[in-house]
């Protein structure tokens, strides 16, 4: 569902992404980690098409992301770091909004969209109160019913649980597991302990460059006995 080949992007003088390479499929929940600033933003506005790369492709759905990104952004639902929403719209209003910018202009369409969306991410009891208003977890539920609304085939998340408390956490995670049956996800964090809990492959990156590509399980078995945090350590510190 998510394909990438050699992606590189570069700052000036700086390579952000430095030639990554990898695919997802339907099912499956990717863990994209790596040290502060070692490109994991970068790539992932690339596959959203939010960034254009220097070099190589990004597919969502057998969609070029360069030469159709109003095709691909179709196929794609993009949380951003922080869930960004309009904090004086109440939750039904800024999916309405959103609904709209997605194509749907009829109020039978908006509305049949907003509810889905709603539903999937156990929204409906706050749907009439402002976003402001919110705790930082249902704000957190906004961000995914956006990304959500229009049923895309792939994800990709940016921090999604970033700040949340444990019980918030939780019920995220529960959320993205719940999607991933049927779609192909993507999701960037520095929690090590998200990986155990819904990942079902590992990505890590350091200084714009794939280091390893591997199932939790085998990421453990490098190091037995070790804790993620410390195998991660280990991994990264000569790349940084």
């Amino acid at each position: 569902m998510i394909e990438v080949n050699g992606l590189v992007k570069n700052y000036g003088a700086k390579c952000a992404v430095a030639g990554v390479s990898f695919r997802v499929n339907r099912g499956d929940i990717l863990g994209f980690l790596g040290p502060n600033g070692a490109g994991k933003s970068t790539t992932m506005k690339m596959i959203a098409g939010y960034l254009r790369p220097d070099e190589g492709t990004a597919s969502v759905g057998g969609i070029d992301v360069t030469a159709d990104p109003v095709a691909v952004k179709r196929q794609l639902g993009y949380l951003p770091e922080n869930a960004p929403a309009y904090p004086e719209m109440t939750v039904e209003e800024f999916l309405g909004f959103i609904a709209e910018v997605r194509g749907y202009r009829s109020t039978a369409a908006k509305r049949s969209q907003v509810d889905f969306a709603l539903a999937r991410t156990q929204l409906d009891a706050v749907r009439k109160q402002t976003i402001e208003t919110l705790s930082k977890g249902y704000k957190q539920r906004v961000g995914f019913a956006q990304a959500l609304l229009h049923d895309p085939v792939a994800l990709v998340l940016d921090e999604p649980t970033d700040g949340l408390d444990p019980n918030q956490k939780n019920e995220v995670r529960a959320l993205i597991k719940s999607m991933a049956v049927e779609k192909a996800v993507i999701l960037s964090t520095h929690i090590l302990e998200e990986v155990d809990a819904i990942c079902t492959r590992v990505i890590i990156i350091a200084q714009g460059r794939l280091i390893v590509d591997e199932t939790p399980a085998q990421l453990r078995a490098r190091a037995p006995g070790m804790r993620l945090d410390e195998i991660f350590r280990d991994l990264t510190r000569s790349k940084v």
